[in-house]
C-alpha cells in the first residue's frame, strides 16, 4: 500500500484547500521497516536525487559507547529489554531508535535510526 506524504486538502481550521497540482510520484513514501533481532542483513534504497539510504533488515551487532571512558566496542546483543516506541516490540525483538538492548557490557540504548543509517549505535545505560 502506498503511503502518500503530500500536503493535506484541509486547512488547520478545517476549511478546504484547493491543491495547485495532483498527487505526484515523489510524494509517495515507503512502508515502515521494523527490523527484528537476527543475522545482519541490509538493503540499499535509492532516494530522491539519486542519494542512497542503507536500511537494516535485521541485526544482532551494535556499536556500544561507554560514556565514562569514551571507548566504543562492536559487540553482539542478546535481546531487546525495552522499547518506548511500542511495548509490543519487546516481545518481537524489534529494533528502533530509543530501544534498550541487553549486551555483555550491560544495557545499551540505541541512538541511531536503523531504517535510515544502516548501522546500530548505542550508549551504555547505568
Amino acid at each position: 500500500m502506498a503511503l502518500w506524504q503530500g500536503t493535506s486538502v484541509r486547512k488547520p481550521t478545517g476549511g478546504r484547500l484547493r491543491p495547485a497540482h495532483k498527487k505526484r510520484a515523489f510524494e509517495i513514501g515507503r512502508e515502515v521497516t521494523l527490523p527484528p533481532m537476527g543475522p545482519e542483513e541490509h538493503r540499499i534504497i535509492r532516494t530522491q536525487g539519486g542519494n542512497t539510504k542503507v536500511r537494516i533488515l535485521s541485526s544482532n551487532v551494535i556499536n556500544v559507547t561507554d560514556p565514562a571512558t569514551g571507548k566504543t566496542q562492536k559487540i553482539e546483543f542478546q535481546t531487546v529489554a525495552a522499547n518506548p516506541a511500542n511495548p509490543h516490540y519487546v516481545r518481537r525483538n524489534i529494533i528502533t531508535r530509543g530501544a534498550v538492548v541487553v549486551t555483555k557490557l550491560g544495557k545499551a540504548r540505541i541512538t541511531s535510526r536503523p531504517g535510515q543509517d544502516g548501522c546500530l549505535n548505542g550508549i551504555l545505560v547505568k
